[in-house]
């Protein structure tokens, strides 16, 4: 039997194996899709109710996006057609530029794959995130795989392709890919199949309400499960998207100076001078002498303490803010009015935009705008309108900024009633533009609390909220007057027939005491024993072109002054007549019938008329 040598190896004794070495086993890196589709709530996709109204903004927004920048007008088709009983195809077709057939699978296929994530400049999406996860949740609910149909222009070819996501890698999986005949000379369709609900009807159309009002240059024309509906552009002119600009020194952290300065040869003052935004040779100066470090030292051979202090030198440097105006791009006062008086009929609209203002070296602009009367409820709280970078905010109002701003303002100074939120007829719009919108979640439910974007929102809100005291206490003065005027219209006469009864003398003629009273254009309308009178004075001091229009039931073509134009409208007519009164002139008209009916006079300032109707 062998000896064994001293100098031979010890063999190690076999180790028992542990809990760790059994968890080691069960490591592994995990794909981003992976981690969305089991946290699809992240995303929006938490209910099938909210499913549907979520691939229905990503798609829309992909689409308004693309339009932008090639500088069309937004001609967008939206159908939504039921499959089965809770099975849905959600179909988005534009007339963009197209996506190159390389690019449709990374595009629809591959979550966190866009262009505009490194770019510093105001967009609805940045993440590359949004129509992907749609395709997720299609596979995810039916397991139906995406149809893209793309064409980039007359003389290319239109392309066809059925496409996946493999989970385990986040990659695109194409299942078939044809060039195929499309009538579009531009443009893209995506057609999506996926479990869901139209439970949400409602707030799905008030989506697609909301996104017409704050994009007035688009026109969307849908096909809702049967019903059909089209939301008109109220403007002809085409956005002009923004352009990116560079990280403001403000902006910037240090893992991103790091990642910065590494990826440069440059020196130290031509890196700050050609990567940030606003940086001069006189700014740039100041930050090295700052930091104590000289100009010409290579920017990437800064260890991580020496990247902290010129870190530090450049937030505590005086730089002007960013330029907004060429990274953002605001609706504006004109076309936001334009908008919410296309989508809602209002008595008021008043609008703000705010001068940019700048957040942790992020530029935002704030725009508001109020909305009175007309054919809002009368009780219960405001309306509440909330946009991010021309996207609304459905969801989690109560956790938005903009909601407690509103709620934060004292409303009843300005003449309105409060519970929390301001009560009466009216719509309140808050859009917060920026180059990084502070949402409180990936999907982009809610703004978040930032002190600059509260103080901003809340100015615009005070500023309205003046404006339309103004308005509210000049309605109610001119209610007042109209109401007296009223009065006298209907109460004269009467008191003049009885004294002339009374004193078995004819009645005289009131006309001249109104005009003494009210200086106005009156227009009355009386039956008497079968016979409609429409009788107009123009007590003014001026002469006056108006038409005067009337809704009956009775036949205004038998009038004795036949109108210009009658109408007929199921059992009513509808009846204009133009008329041209010098001052002091009276005007009268008459034809057989009940009276039933209304009367109203335009091409006079509102102010300036009284409307009678002494048969009701």
């Amino acid at each position: 039997m062998a000896r064994k040598k001293e100098s031979d190896p010890v063999q190690p004794e076999p180790q028992a194996e542990t809990l760790a070495d059994e968890l080691a086993r069960q490591q592994r890196s995990i794909s981003v899709a992976e981690f969305f589709e089991k946290n699809k709530h992240l995303l929006g996709f938490d209910s099938p109710v909210r499913g549907i109204i979520t691939t229905v903004k990503e798609a829309i927004d992909n689409a308004l996006d693309a339009c932008e920048e090639a500088g069309v007008l937004p001609d967008i088709y939206l159908g939504i057609f039921r499959m089965q009983e809770d099975v849905f195809k959600v179909v988005v077709e534009d007339n963009g530029p197209g996506i190159v057939p390389e690019n449709i699978p990374f595009v629809f296929g591959k979550l966190l794959y866009g262009s505009r994530f490194h770019q510093i400049r105001q967009s609805r999406g940045q993440q590359g995130i949004g129509i992907s996860a749609a395709v997720l949740y299609a596979q995810l609910t039916t397991g139906t795989p995406t149809l893209v149909i793309s064409r980039c222009g007359a003389d290319r070819g239109a392309f066809r392709m059925l496409i996946q996501i493999k989970t385990e890698t986040n990659e695109p999986e194409i299942l078939s890919r044809e060039e195929i005949t499309w009538d579009r000379t531009h443009g893209t369709r995506i057609e999506i199949e996926f479990r869901s609900s139209l439970t949400a009807r409602k707030r799905l159309v008030e989506y697609l309400r909301y996104t017409s009002v704050v994009n007035p240059h688009c026109r969307i024309r849908v096909d809702l499960d049967g019903e059909t509906m089209t939301f008109d552009r109220a403007s002809e002119e085409p956005i002009v998207p923004p352009k990116a600009i560079k990280p403001h020194p403000h902006g910037v952290e240090l893992g991103e100076l790091k990642r910065m300065a590494a990826a440069t040869n440059e020196t130290l003052r031509t890196f700050l001078i050609e990567g940030f935004s606003r940086v001069g040779e006189k700014t740039a100066t100041e930050i090295l002498n700052t930091a104590g470090m000289s100009d010409d030292r290579k920017a990437s051979s800064l260890k991580i303490k020496e990247l902290a202090t010129l870190l530090a030198a450049m937030q505590s440097a005086n730089v002007p803010p960013p330029p907004a105006q060429q990274c953002l791009s605001p609706i504006g006062e004109n076309l936001i009015r334009q908008g919410l008086e296309k989508e809602f009929q209002l008595d008021y609209i008043s609008a703000r935009t705010r001068p940019a203002a700048v957040y942790h070296g992020h530029p935002f602009i704030v725009e508001a705008a109020l909305g009175w009367g007309g054919k809002l409820e009368a009780e219960g709280t405001a309306r509440i309108m909330r946009f991010a970078n021309r996207v609304p905010l459905m969801y989690q109002q109560g956790a938005c900024a903009v909601t407690a701003c509103i709620s934060g303002v004292n409303w009843r100074t300005y003449g309105l009633g409060q519970q929390g939120l301001p009560t009466g007829p009216l719509i309140i719009l808050v859009h917060v533009a920026s180059t990084n919108v502070p949402f409180t979640s990936e999907s982009k439910d809610a703004v978040a609390s930032i002190l600059e974007i509260e103080r901003e929102i809340t100015l615009a809100l005070q500023d309205l909220g003046r404006d339309l005291k103004t308005f509210i206490q000049r309605r109610d003065r001119s209610r007042q007057s109209e109401e007296r005027a009223r009065a006298i219209c209907s109460i004269i006469p009467d008191i003049a027939a009885k004294v002339a009864e009374t004193l078995e003398l004819p009645v005289p003629d009131t006309s001249p005491i109104e005009g003494q009273i009210m200086r106005r254009l009156v227009a009355k309308k009386r039956t008497t024993d079968g016979i409609v009178s429409i009788l107009v004075n123009n007590y003014t001091s001026h002469a006056v072109d108006i038409s005067l229009y009337a809704i009956t039931q009775d036949d205004p073509q038998k009038a004795d002054k036949p109108p210009v134009f009658v109408e007929k409208m199921g059992d009513d007519y509808s009846a204009v007549w133009q008329l041209r009164l010098a001052a002091s002139e009276t005007w009268i008209t008459e034809f057989p019938g009940t009276g039933r009916g209304s009367i109203d006079i335009r091409g006079i300032d509102e102010k300036k008329k009284v409307v009678v109707d002494l048969d009701r």
